[in-house]
């Protein structure tokens, strides 16, 4: 049995965030091959810092890709001008792992976990909802010029208590020269209030450092694969460490989580549970899954259900959510759930 918290929080980033440029760099690479090579296997990590990326990994593609120009390329379109030095590590996929994973088995070992919830039509909890909500508008007011002094890096955070918001709180990176009233000013007409409504009652913080003009890769690393939390239910369900991005759908830790998620929203729309965890775990190079369970926020065990009408076996969730399309570097910047269109938030008849 799980239960969310009576009072939680959980937070956001922007797509100029260090750790999601990486993980949008990573996920452009994957594009780009399954685009021209749908058989395509990608396992990149990108690293950024201090005027330097380094891109590495395996891959195994017909593609003829070259990484350097794509992180280029999502960096600019990122919106950041400054020149970067990239070094690029990338080999063929080990032939151990291949063994396994060419006859159709699991990637690699590990468990992964889906949640769905009613409380929002996303399906997601009240805070991970808001929080993307936040980020994403303010990235929505800095690209259309509203606020024109803001700059690519930035960060949401919402606290939940007993369905409200009781704080709000944005970081966002600016130009030198504006002062913090205007930037409190400025959030408050065009992203807190269109996002939140009245927020008469709710303690809204803005920078509260006094100042954060220095952003992305100049003020802090960046990895691929550091914001799993914010990818996934921010914190409030267990998570089993997988980070998805810039792995192709061979890979469990990605693909399986999506299904995982399916699978659970299918469970709550099809009135089967208000609230529902499923969890699936596999051993490299098998293709059956050690364990597929599933219950909702009371104990009952649902398993039985998503076993009959869900099949996690690797290929079998590629075939069912399209998964070799190249659909991943949007995904890579304010949560992987709860947008229309994806195919792991489909509803279908169970």
């Amino acid at each position: 049995m799980f239960q969310l918290l009576k009072r939680y929080t959980t937070e956001s980033v922007t797509s100029g965030h260090p750790d999601k440029v990486c993980d949008q760099i990573s996920d452009a690479i994957l594009d780009y091959c399954l685009s021209q090579d749908p058989g395509s296997r990608v396992a990149v990590e990108t690293f950024g810092s201090h005027g330097t990326l380094m891109i590495g990994g395996e891959i195994k593609t017909g593609a003829d890709v070259n990484a350097e120009e794509i992180a280029r390329k999502v960096y600019s379109d990122i919106g950041y001008q400054e020149d970067l030095e990239v070094l690029v590590k990338i080999a063929r996929q080990s032939p151990d792992i291949a063994q396994g994973v060419d006859t159709g088995g699991a990637g690699d070992q590990g468990i992964m976990y889906g949640y769905a919830t009613d409380e929002t039509k996303e399906m997601l909890p009240l805070g991970v909802v808001l929080s993307h909500a936040l980020a994403r508008k303010l990235e929505e007011v800095r690209r259309s010029m509203e606020l024109s002094w803001i700059r690519p890096d930035g960060k949401t955070q919402v606290t939940i208590e007993d369905g409200k918001v009781p704080t709000a709180l944005i970081s966002t990176q600016h130009s030198e020269e504006t002062a913090q009233e205007e930037i409190r000013e400025g959030l408050l007409k065009y992203v807190f209030e269109p996002i939140l409504g009245d927020i008469s009652g709710i303690e809204v913080l803005v920078n509260p450092t006094g100042k954060f003009t220095i952003g992305g890769f100049a003020a802090d690393a960046g990895l691929t694969g550091r914001k799993i939390m914010v990818d996934t239910y921010g914190g409030l369900i267990p998570h089993g460490g997988g980070a998805f991005s810039g792995k192709d759908a061979t890979k469990v830790d990605r693909s399986a989580a999506y299904m995982c998620r399916f699978a659970a929203k299918n469970l709550v729309a099809n009135g089967y549970a208000k609230k529902a965890l499923v969890s699936v775990a596999y051993a490299i190079g098998r293709a059956e899954p050690v364990m597929v369970a599933a219950y909702d926020d009371n104990g009952k065990d649902l398993s039985e259900i998503v076993q009959k009408n869900f099949d996690f076996k690797p290929r079998a969730i590629i075939e069912r959510l399209g998964l070799t399309k190249p659909i991943f570097q949007p995904t890579a910047a304010y949560g992987h759930f709860g947008v229309e269109g994806r195919p792991w938030e489909s509803v279908v008849k169970i």
